[in-house]
Formats: C-alpha cells, structure tokens, sequence
C-alpha cells in the first residue's frame, strides 16, 4: 500500500509553522492581508450601516420620503 506524496515539502512546512508560532501578533492577523479582511472589512461595514441608521432616523424625525 503506497502512500499518498504531501502537497508541499516537509522543509516548508516546518519553516510556515515556525514563523507562525513565533509571531506576536494574534492568529487572525499573521498574514500581509489578513489586516484588511480582519479590520478593514468589518470596520467598512459598521461605517455604513451606521450611516444609514442615523439618515434613517433623520428622515423620521423631519418627514422626508413619506408616501401620501
């Protein structure tokens, strides 16, 4: 029974979790872009939904965009 050949060599595996394992940073933020999916993207979202929470409430509260 043969065996299956890993997808990348053993040498890079051990350097990836070396580098990994002696970051300082959190876990979700170790890679070059994990910043942007991990910080950016949520703070975009929350931005906007704040934004128009508060144009929602502007409306209300002076009558625009009524239907008669």
């Amino acid at each position: 029974m043969s065996t299956e050949a890993p997808f990348t060599p053993r040498e890079k595996l051990f350097e990836k979790q070396k580098y990994y394992q002696n970051a300082q940073k959190y876990t979700h933020l170790k890679g070059p872009f994990d910043k942007v999916t991990s910080v950016a993207i949520p703070l975009a979202l929350a931005g906007s939904a704040i934004f128009l929470i508060g144009r929602g409430i502007y409306n209300m509260s002076h009558g625009i965009g009524k239907k008669e």
